[in-house]
Formats: structure tokens, C-alpha cells, sequence
């Protein structure tokens, strides 16, 4: 079986409770290699939770995520040790926050963002770092007279596309995005989608994107989960859920958007 046809997160039965409270509760998914995910729903149904969870952010309190390394063996996340998850991080998976700031190391330049994460697995020659900068400072659409400009200097969107080519610039399997348009224009918006769904569609990147937005999530995902108290309560393509959705809550969510 090619790696195309192995499932690159599998997650089951994932639980998180903080005291009486759900955070999360029987979450079960395979993504695939290119397969973006959109997790939806409303403040305090459980998104931001289970991505840290997917993530290794959070312990669960039960059940299991496990992600195919490049030697094709499913590790368990939450079993790893810390410098193998560190590393991990580093390399084959990406974060993008909401808030750039959060992603961002604001005191040092915007090329010396994205050669450090270069420098962590490895990369010495200082030229060819600068050179790869460069390269990812235009393909997120960032002039190059900005690389040595610091990210305090930078408007929230450039500094979001910032972030994402500091994450993306080790060529990363797998992002996990937090709400990474929340907070901006909407014409900021845009642009930053259509960059985010061409650079997936290019890297052949699985991503799995936390968003209130349906608008958001219909722009960028393949499928999506509709998330409620903690609980996955419909799942399917993101077109099917949208156009059709056939929870209670999902229909709640879409009637909300389509309201005048």
C-alpha cells in the first residue's frame, strides 16, 4: 500500500475533561495525506482543545493520536519522547496560530524568522539559509527588501504569511491551524486564503484548520467535523455538511450564516 492510501493522523476515541467540564469527548478521524480537515463550531464546543490534543500540546485523558512518520510506521504522539516530539515539530508538522505574535519571534528579523527554523534541523550555510528565506518571503507575498525588517514593522497580515512561511519553509506533512484568518479584514482574509489553499494544493499539504468561519471552511477544506460541548456531532465532505447538513446544530450553525 503506497503512503497516498495510509491514513497520516489516525485518532480514536480522543477524550479531554477539565474537571466536570467536556473539552473533548470520543473523538474518532483518520486524514489523509493532502486532506485538508475543518473542525466548526461555536466558542467553547471544543475546537482549540482538540487541536492541542492532536497537537501534543495537551495530554489527553484518554484515547490515542498516532501520526505515519516518513519510514511509513505509525508513532503515537502522546508516547513520544520530548526531544522526538520537539523535532517533530520542527520538521514534519507546522502550527499557525491566530494570533501571529504567538507563532512569531518578534525581536528578531523577518528572514532570521524563517532561517531559524531552518538552523533547528540542521542548516549551517548562512547564505543558502538567506537564499530559502527569500524564496518563502515572495511566495507568501512579502518583499524582499522586508527581510531584515522586524515583524512589530509588519501589518497583522503580513504578519500572518510571516508565520506561515516560517512554518512551512522545512516542506512540513502536516499544519494544524488555529483560526489563522481570525481577526483580520475581510479582504485581508481573502488574500490570505487563496495563498493558504494554493501553497496546500502545491506542498500536497494534510492540514487540519480550527475556524468559526463556514465561509472559511468551505474556501480551503475537503471535510469537516461539526463540534458541540466537546463532541463531534456530524462529519462528512464539506460541501455535504454545508449544503445538506443533517444535525440539529449544524443546521443552527448554516441557518445563522445564511440569515440576513
Amino acid at each position: 500500500m503506497t503512503a497516498e492510501n495510509q491514513a497520516l493522523l489516525r485518532v480514536r476515541d480522543l477524550g479531554k475533561s477539565y474537571g466536570g467540564i467536556i473539552g473533548c469527548a470520543e473523538v474518532t478521524f483518520d486524514l489523509w495525506p493532502g486532506e485538508v480537515l475543518a473542525v466548526v463550531g461555536e466558542s467553547g464546543s471544543g475546537k482549540t482543545t482538540l487541536l492541542r490534543l492532536l497537537h501534543g500540546q495537551l495530554t489527553p485523558d484518554r484515547g490515542d493520536v498516532c501520526f505515519r512518520d516518513r519510514s511509513g510506521d505509525m508513532v503515537d504522539v502522546h508516547k513520544m519522547s520530548e526531544p522526538a516530539r520537539r523535532l517533530l515539530t520542527r520538521t514534519d508538522w507546522a502550527f499557525v496560530h491566530q494570533n501571529p505574535r504567538d507563532g512569531l519571534r518578534m525581536a528578531v528579523s523577518a528572514g532570521g524568522n524563517v532561517g531559524e527554523r531552518l538552523m533547528a534541523i540542521g542548516a549551517r550555510h548562512y547564505g543558502q539559509i538567506r537564499e530559502n528565506a527569500l524564496d518563502w518571503l515572495a511566495r507568501t507575498e512579502i518583499d524582499a527588501a522586508r527581510i531584515d525588517d522586524l515583524p512589530a514593522t509588519f501589518s497583522g497580515g503580513m504578519q500572518q504569511r510571516l508565520q506561515i512561511a516560517r512554518n512551512l519553509v522545512t516542506q512540513p506533512r502536516l499544519a494544524f491551524m488555529d483560526e489563522p484568518t481570525g481577526g483580520l479584514d475581510v479582504s485581508v482574509q481573502a488574500r490570505l486564503l487563496d495563498l493558504l489553499r494554493g501553497l496546500v494544493q502545491e506542498l500536497g499539504l494534510a492540514a487540519v484548520i480550527v475556524t468559526h468561519d463556514l465561509a472559511v471552511a468551505r474556501m480551503i477544506s475537503h471535510r469537516m467535523v461539526v463540534m458541540q460541548r466537546g463532541r463531534v456531532v456530524e462529519s462528512g465532505l464539506t460541501d455535504q455538511v454545508l449544503d445538506d447538513p443533517q444535525h440539529a446544530y449544524s443546521q443552527l450553525l448554516v441557518s445563522s450564516v445564511l440569515r440576513p
